[in-house]
């Protein structure tokens, strides 16, 4: 199955650059209210994901809670917890259900490793669901038979 399929757009994602401020995403945040978001270079590669936690951490151990000094911090140098894989286009199904019992979405690249959007877990696992419910109803329809 191609899994373009369940991509959500580079166009309907929200991201970050690497070069916004610490505050500029703190902002953003306020505004979108997500857990975590993809952090790209200006030419569109993808570099890693940014989360709530990571920047809270940013804040606990080094910068204060002061958005001043927020202003100066590049999103980029903020360590990050962890590492939230992308996926070439091209990838397998079986790839994506593997990285999304670790991520709540998993980014997807071109050959360049330039972002073309995400695959959310939730998408991962309607459609799983559905394809369990038809394979029960035609084991079910097989068992009726004579």
């Amino acid at each position: 199955m191609n899994i373009l399929f369940f991509l959500i757009p580079k166009t309907e994602v929200k991201y970050v650059f690497e070069d916004f401020t610490l505050r500029q995403v703190m902002e953003r945040w306020d505004q979108d209210r997500f857990a975590a978001i993809p952090m790209l270079n200006r030419q569109g590669i993808y570099l890693g994901t940014i989360s709530e936690g990571d920047l809270l951490r940013a804040f606990k151990h080094d910068h204060e809670l002061n958005l001043q000094k927020a202003e100066k911090v590049r999103i980029f140098d903020i360590p990050r917890d962890r590492t939230i894989q992308a996926v070439p286009a091209d990838s397998r199904m079986e790839d994506l259900v593997d990285l999304s019992l670790q991520q709540n979405f998993v980014p997807v690249v071109d050959d360049k490793g330039v972002f073309i959007g995400i695959i959310t877990r939730k998408s991962i696992i309607e459609f799983l669901y559905k394809r369990v419910n038809k394979l029960s109803e035609e084991l079910a329809a097989v068992q009726e038979q004579p």
